[in-house]
């Protein structure tokens, strides 16, 4: 069976890795940010009474902040309650100690991270007031950077973030497409490997089994019209018979295993192949060898030979035949086999009364798969003429 074809692309990994990355320089970006925070305040204002309290909450600050990937990116009622602890707990440090307000930023992406859009925009916006609040306490005199730097870094912080997670999540819709269509394809290919198979088999059945059955039959229902007049000679259809059913038996077997027909066995060639052929009892068969034999591939040999079992057996059953000769020709960038009988002709092929007519449409099919043409000129009572020719690929 034809097995599907690896031409697939490789499905690309999921886009992770950006996201991973700016998870962590976020991370790093709070933890120094809020090491400074501590000893710019402690450098400042050594030895306040609020200095207990300013190190009791950046240690909890920094502890809830380690917490936060244990439990996640979606937005979990687990998640929310500890970015709510998170943001409460900066809050009260920097009404403590402005200093602390850039620790926001780093808090920017964890929010949008967590909160749908509008929400993580509506505490984005409202953390930046918070700051731009702080850093004008801190100022002794107005100061419009202090002012305008901080939305203006929380808009590109924002946007930075927003414009990588559109395209993630347009790089995810893609490789979801990308993953249905190759399992799309994957299982045409198996319908079309399945379908080939079956019309394999049935070729392969019809020529060999079908063709075998019905020279068993023929045989045994000659050897009963005879079998009081003529007890030699029904007793010849017999053992013709039972040769026929051995032969059909090992091609059974073989063709069970899929393997080469059974005349091609232990490196038999077609040509010996086609010289043990025969038609029946009532049919001399010749076989002529043209050119210099050259070296055919298994396939080429296999369809030959099967399209020679399927002549000759058309022959037995249709032609009223008494000859029929088997040409093999090698001319050079071809191989043509020619079948031709001495029956009463045709004018249009004959397809059974009981529906079978399978054998030149399993002839064609065969010799179109490799390349070739099936020729048949047929004329009343001057028998038909069957040639394939099927191309060969030059040598190296």
């Amino acid at each position: 069976m034809p097995r599907p074809r690896s031409t697939h692309p490789v499905t690309p990994a999921p886009p992770r890795d950006d996201t991973r990355t700016l998870a962590t320089v976020a991370h790093t970006a709070f933890f120094l940010l809020l090491g400074a925070s501590v000893a710019r305040f402690l450098l400042r204002h050594p030895g306040e009474p609020r200095t207990p309290w300013v190190l009791a909450l950046s240690i909890t600050l920094a502890l809830l902040y380690v917490l936060g990937p244990a439990l996640g990116a979606a937005p979990t009622r687990r998640r929310l309650l500890w970015l709510g602890l998170v943001v409460t707990t900066w809050v009260v440090l920097v009404v403590l100690a402005p200093s602390f307000a850039w620790c926001a930023v780093p808090l920017f992406f964890t929010a949008l991270r967590t909160l749908p859009p509008r929400a993580a925009v509506v505490l984005v916006a409202l953390l930046t007031a918070f700051v731009v609040t702080a850093q004008l306490q801190l100022s002794q005199s107005f100061d419009p950077n202090l002012l305008l730097a901080p939305p203006a870094v929380a808009a590109l912080a924002t946007a930075v973030f927003v414009h990588m997670e559109r395209q993630a999540q347009a790089q995810r819709a893609l490789i979801d497409d990308l993953i249905r269509t190759r399992r799309e394809l994957a299982a045409t290919e198996r319908r079309e490997g399945t379908l080939a198979e079956r019309q394999r088999l049935s070729m392969e059945i019809h020529d060999t089994l079908a063709q075998n059955l019905s020279s068993q039959q023929m045989l045994l229902q000659a050897a009963d019209r005879t079998w009081d007049t003529d007890p030699a000679t029904a007793r010849g259809h017999v053992r013709t018979a039972t040769g026929i059913a051995a032969h059909g038996l090992a091609e059974a077997r073989r063709l069970v295993h899929d393997l080469a027909p059974s005349e091609l066995a232990d490196g038999a060639g077609l040509a010996d192949a086609l010289r043990a052929l025969d038609a029946g009892p009532d049919i001399e068969v010749r076989f002529h060898l043209e050119g210099a034999p050259a070296p055919l591939p298994d396939r080429i040999q296999s369809a030959l030979l099967r399209i020679a079992q399927g002549a000759l057996a058309n022959v037995r059953e249709h032609s009223g035949a008494r000859t029929a000769a088997l040409t093999l020709s090698f001319l050079g960038d071809q191989v043509v086999l020619d079948i031709a009988d001495d029956g009463h002709g045709f004018t249009e092929p004959r397809t059974d009364a009981d529906g079978r007519g399978h054998g030149l449409p399993a002839m064609r099919a065969r010799v179109r798969q490799l390349g070739g043409t099936l020729t048949i000129e047929s004329t009343p009572g001057e028998g038909t003429v069957l040639s394939a020719a099927i191309p060969l690929e030059p040598a190296p």
